[in-house]
């Protein structure tokens, strides 16, 4: 059996040099991902796209794989705190403004960095973070639970709101990544968000 190839950092940097060297090696990962694809991407090539020696690069990181593994967490994280303080901002709003807001910010997510969102939403298997993309997944249902609850008289008779909460998150983030990834065969941005939103609060609503 081949060895495991590592997907972890060796170490974090702690100084604010090492973290801009970190930084800059993983905005070069992301721009020779895009460019090249996963499988002619390698760690000699992003060295040379960051300027540092390979040497530098493994002081961090030891594979490939562990280099995409960490871009996939940073952009997992930045898309998880954007959509859950939008979310939070959210508890007061009646139903049809939280769902389309729901809607439109999913696609600004998905909006982020388009083309390496689609390359690194391919490596997630590869590089083991599927976790992270259920965990997120599992924040947003938790708010859009907590959500339908106190909009409670709002809703149709018989809505069990744990269902009501998978079914909502896993529709709007279904259907906004496929516009993602389809771009030419998608409608544009403003029917997206109005045929999503009508269909989610045909869902929910009596």
């Amino acid at each position: 059996m081949p060895p495991r190839t590592r997907t972890v950092p060796r170490k974090m940097p702690k100084q604010q040099r090492s973290k801009e060297t970190v930084d800059v090696i993983l905005a070069a990962t992301a721009r020779v991902l895009v460019k090249e694809g996963f499988d002619r991407a390698s760690t000699n090539r992003i060295a040379d796209a960051a300027g540092v020696s390979i040497g530098s690069l493994y002081q961090y990181f030891p594979s490939k794989e562990a280099l995409v593994a960490a871009l996939v967490e940073r952009h997992i994280e930045t898309m998880s705190e954007t959509l859950q303080a939008e979310m939070r901002a959210l508890a007061g709003a009646p139903l049809e403004v939280a769902v389309r807001r729901m809607v439109t910010l999913m696609l600004e997510a998905h909006a982020i960095e388009p083309e390496l969102h689609r390359v690194l939403n391919e490596q997630v298997p590869r590089v083991g973070r599927l976790h992270r993309v259920h965990e997120v997944e599992e924040r947003m249902q938790t708010l859009a639970r907590a959500y339908f609850a106190a909009r409670r008289a709002e809703l149709r008779d018989g809505l069990d709101l744990d269902t009501a909460a998978f079914v909502v998150v896993t529709a709007i983030e279904a259907l906004t990544h496929g516009a993602m990834i389809h771009r030419d065969a998608a409608p544009g941005r403003g029917a997206l968000v109005e045929e999503v939103s009508t269909l989610v609060l045909r869902y929910l609503r009596p």
